[in-house]
C-alpha cells in the first residue's frame, strides 16, 4: 500500500508544470492561431481572390481601350449609300492627372461646350479614385479641336468614335431604322443585320504611370477591329423618292392617320421601294417620346394588319377563274343585295348593278357577283387557294416586326362569313401579304417570296451572302393569270379605277375601301382604309404598287379617288424613270389648280383640258377646298378628278351605305327644322349669326337621296329684331 503512494506522488511530481512554461505554451497557442489564420486569408487573397485583385491591379497601371468596329454600310440597288459611319470622338476626363485647384475650370468648360450638368461633371472630374471616365461619346470634330484648345494637358483625354449618318435624311426611315449612341441597331434593317453590320470591336492595353502615361517599355497589346458588312439592297433612291412624294401628298389632300405604300417588280419580289408617312429623320429620332418613336419607327406594311376590303376580289376571280368555277362567258345579277342563310347582305350600290358579265362584274366591284363566286367555290376549295396565295403564313421578307394576318379556320366558317371573304371582309392581311398575293396573280401565277436585300458584302467587296427570287410555289396557271390582267386592265379602262390610268401605257388594279373596327368590336361607320393596287405595263407588269389610306379625314365622294390617283403618279414617274416605252402616244392632260374656285368655275376648268368632274350637284355655289388628283398631275384625257367644297358629304365605294329622303323643311323655324333632319338621321348646319326667322333655302332638294350622317347646309329669312 505504501509503496502504491510513492508511485503516484512521483507521477504528481512528474506532470507538474510551471508558470512560466504555462506562459509559453499559450503564446505558443496564440502565435499557431494568428499563423493559421495568416495562412487562410493568404490563401483567401491569393487564390480565391487573387483574380480580382490582380484585375484591379492591372487597371491601375495599365489604360484599357476598346475599339470600336466600323460599321457596315446600308447601299441602294445603284450604289447610293444609304446609312454609314463616320469619325466622331469619345471624351475622357483623368482625375488624377487634374490638379485640385483646376477641377471647376475644367469641368465648367466641359460641361458648357458639351451642354451637359455641371455638377454631373464636376462629380467625375473629381473622382480620384477613377484613372479615367467617359464624359460623352459622339462628339464632333468641330467640337474636340475646340477642347483641344483649352489646354487641359493630360487631365483630358480624346478617342476615336463613330455616330451612324442617314444621307437621306427622312427619306427610307422605316425601312433603315437607327442605332443607339453604341452604334446597335435599335429598329428597322439596322436591328435586323446588326449582328452583319456590326462587326467585331477591337482593343488596345497600354501600361502606364501613375500620372497616365504610357511607360515607353511597359507592355502593349493591340487588336485590330474586324470591320461590319455592307448590305446591298433592292431599294432604288429615286423609286423611293416618288413613293414618299406621293404618300404625302395622299396624307395631306385626304387629311389621314397614315399612308402606306410599296412597289414591288411582281415578277422577282424585289421591294423597290416602301415607305409609310407620317415619317421621321433617323439621324434625329424622338427618343424622348417613346410612344410617339414606337409609332413613327414602324414598317405599317408588314407590322399592320387589316380588312383589304374589294382589293382581295382579285384573290377570289383568281380562285374561281383558275378552278373552273367561272369563266369569261359567266354572267352575273345584282339586284342590291344577296340573301345567304336568311341575311341580307348589301351589295355597295343599293340599286344593284342588274345583269353583268364577269369582267363588267370586276369592273362595277359589285360584291353580289364575288359572294356567288365564294359560295360556288365552296369553304374547302376556296380556302386551299386563300393559303396557295400565302395568306394566314408571313412571307418572310426579312422586314422586321412581320405578321402573318388572320384567317379563322376553315372548320369555324359559315357561308354567311365565306360570301363576305368574297369580297374583302372577315379576312386580315397585311399590306405585304396582299402585294405578293395579288404579283401572283398577274404574273403568270406564281408567288414570289418578297426581299430587301440583294447581297451582302465584306470590306473587301467579297460577297458573303448572295440573295436571288424565290419562287414559294405556282398558285395558278399562266392562262387564268392573263385573263386575270386582262379582266383588272379593264377595271382602271372602264370601271372604278380610271384614276390610275397612265397616258401611254396600259395599267391594271383594283380598288378596295374596307371599314374598321371600334374598340368595342363594332364596325365602325366613319372610320375606313382605303386602297388602290395597280401595275403597268398591263400586258407584261414591271411593277406592281400598293398604296393604304389609313382613315382619310375629308369628305370623300368615291372610295377609289383617295389612294388610285397616287398610284398612278408613282407608277406613271417608274415607268418613265427606268425608261420603259409606252405602248402608244396617249392623250395625256395636266389637272389644273381648282382651289378657291367656285364649282362652277372649276367644272369649266377641267373641261378645257378634257376632264371630268366628280362633284355633287348641289355644291355648285361652293368652293373648292381640295381635289384629287393634286394639281399638276398628268393624267389621260377624260380622267375623273374629284371636288372637295366645305358643303361635301362622305359616302365610300364599296361600302354598304343607308339613304335618307330629304325631308321638306322650307318654312319651319331653326328648332322644328334641326328636330326634322335629326329624325332622319341628317345633321343641319347653319350660319348662327343669319337664323332667325324660317328656313328659306336647303341644299337639298325635298325628297332627294342622302347618306345617313350626312350635314345639310340651312339657310333662313334674317329677320332682324326692333
Amino acid at each position: 500500500m505504501a509503496a502504491s503512494e510513492a508511485v503516484r506522488e512521483r507521477t504528481k511530481r512528474k506532470i507538474k508544470v510551471s508558470p512560466a512554461k504555462k506562459k509559453l505554451i499559450v503564446v505558443f497557442a496564440f502565435s499557431m492561431t494568428l499563423f493559421v489564420v495568416l495562412v487562410a486569408n493568404l490563401f483567401i487573397v491569393s487564390v480565391c481572390n487573387g483574380p480580382e485583385y490582380a484585375e484591379m491591379a492591372q487597371k491601375q497601371w495599365t489604360l484599357n481601350t476598346s475599339l470600336r468596329a466600323q460599321r457596315g454600310e446600308i447601299i441602294d440597288r445603284a450604289g447610293n449609300v444609304l446609312a454609314s459611319s463616320y469619325t466622331t470622338y469619345q471624351v475622357c476626363v483623368n482625375p488624377q492627372a487634374i490638379d485640385a485647384d483646376d477641377r471647376e475650370r475644367v469641368a465648367y468648360l466641359l460641361s458648357t461646350i458639351l451642354e451637359l450638368d455641371y455638377d454631373s461633371v464636376l462629380t467625375k472630374v473629381s473622382n480620384t479614385n477613377r484613372q479615367q471616365i467617359k464624359i460623352e461619346d459622339q462628339v464632333e470634330k468641330e467640337v474636340v479641336e475646340l477642347l483641344s484648345s483649352y489646354q487641359f494637358e493630360d487631365g483630358v483625354s480624346y478617342y476615336s468614335d463613330v455616330k451612324r449618318s442617314y444621307r437621306e435624311g427622312q427619306l427610307f426611315a422605316q425601312l433603315l431604322g437607327f442605332t443607339n449612341v453604341d452604334g446597335v441597331g435599335q429598329t428597322g434593317l439596322e436591328l435586323t443585320y446588326n449582328t452583319e453590320l456590326a462587326g467585331v470591336d477591337g482593343r488596345q492595353i497600354v501600361e502606364t504611370d501613375r500620372d497616365n502615361n504610357p511607360i515607353p517599355d511597359g507592355r502593349q497589346e493591340y487588336v485590330e477591329p474586324i470591320a461590319g458588312n455592307d448590305l446591298i439592297l433592292t431599294v432604288d433612291t429615286g423609286l423611293q423618292g416618288y413613293l414618299e412624294a406621293a404618300l404625302e401628298q395622299a396624307a395631306t389632300i385626304n387629311n389621314a392617320k397614315t399612308v402606306q405604300g410599296i412597289l414591288m417588280n411582281p415578277k422577282t419580289g424585289e421591294i423597290l421601294a416602301i415607305a409609310t408617312y407620317p415619317t421621321f429623320d433617323p439621324n434625329n429620332p424622338p427618343r424622348t417620346d417613346a410612344t410617339q418613336l414606337l409609332e413613327l419607327s414602324k414598317n405599317r406594311l408588314v407590322t399592320d394588319t387589316y380588312e383589304p376590303g374589294s382589293t382581295f376580289k382579285i384573290i377570289t376571280l383568281a380562285a374561281a377563274l383558275d378552278s373552273g368555277t367561272v369563266t369569261l362567258a359567266n354572267t352575273f345579277s345584282c339586284r342590291g343585295s344577296l340573301t345567304v342563310r336568311g341575311q341580307r347582305i348589301k351589295c355597295w350600290r343599293s340599286a344593284g348593278h342588274g345583269t353583268q358579265s364577269l369582267t363588267e362584274a370586276a369592273e362595277n366591284s359589285c360584291n353580289c357577283a364575288f359572294m356567288s363566286m365564294a359560295l360556288s367555290m365552296g369553304t374547302d376549295l376556296f380556302y386551299e387557294y386563300i393559303y396557295k396565295f400565302g395568306f394566314d403564313t408571313a412571307t418572310g421578307s426579312g422586314l422586321m416586326g412581320e405578321t402573318s394576318g388572320t384567317v379563322t379556320h376553315r372548320k369555324y366558317i359559315t357561308d354567311t362569313d365565306l360570301a363576305r371573304i368574297g369580297f374583302g371582309q372577315s379576312i386580315s392581311t397585311t399590306g405585304m401579304q396582299l402585294i405578293a398575293a395579288a404579283s401572283a396573280a398577274i404574273n403568270g401565277g406564281y408567288l414570289m417570296q418578297p426581299y430587301i436585300v440583294d447581297r451582302i458584302v465584306d470590306i473587301d467587296g467579297n460577297v458573303v451572302t448572295d440573295y436571288e427570287p424565290v419562287v414559294v410555289r405556282q398558285v395558278i396557271s399562266e392562262q387564268t393569270s392573263a385573263q386575270l390582267r386582262q379582266i383588272l386592265q379593264s377595271v382602271v379602262d372602264n370601271g372604278s379605277g380610271k384614276n390610275a390610268r397612265i397616258a401611254g401605257y396600259t395599267v391594271g388594279g383594283k380598288t378596295g375601301t374596307a371599314q374598321k373596327y371600334e374598340e368595342d368590336g363594332s364596325v365602325s361607320s366613319t372610320r375606313l382604309i382605303a386602297s388602290f393596287i395597280g401595275f403597268a405595263p398591263a400586258d407584261d407588269p414591271q411593277y406592281i404598287c400598293l398604296i393604304i389610306v389609313d382613315e382619310p379625314q375629308v369628305p370623300v365622294v368615291y372610295g377609289s379617288t383617295v389612294a388610285a390617283p397616287f398610284v398612278q403618279l408613282v407608277l406613271q414617274n417608274a415607268l418613265a424613270y427606268s425608261g420603259v416605252t409606252p405602248n402608244s402616244a396617249g392623250d395625256s392632260r395636266v389637272v389644273p389648280d381648282l382651289t378657291n374656285l367656285s364649282v362652277e368655275q372649276a367644272l369649266a376648268a377641267l373641261d378645257e383640258e378634257d376632264l371630268e368632274a366628280i362633284y355633287m350637284e348641289s355644291e355648285q355655289t361652293a368652293f373648292v377646298v381640295r381635289q384629287s388628283p393634286p394639281a399638276g398631275t398628268i393624267v389621260v384625257s377624260g380622267s375623273p378628278v374629284i371636288i372637295y367644297t366645305a358643303w361635301t358629304t362622305f359616302q365610300a365605294e364599296d361600302q354598304e351605305i343607308e339613304y335618307v329622303s330629304m325631308p321638306d323643311i322650307i318654312g319651319m323655324t331653326r328648332f322644328n327644322a334641326y328636330d326634322a333632319l335629326k329624325k332622319v338621321g341628317l345633321v343641319m348646319e347653319y350660319d348662327p349669326l343669319l337664323s332667325q326667322g324660317t328656313v328659306s333655302s336647303t341644299q337639298y332638294a325635298e325628297g332627294e337621296r342622302i347618306p345617313v350622317g350626312s350635314t345639310v347646309w340651312v339657310g333662313f329669312t334674317y329677320v332682324p329684331d326692333d
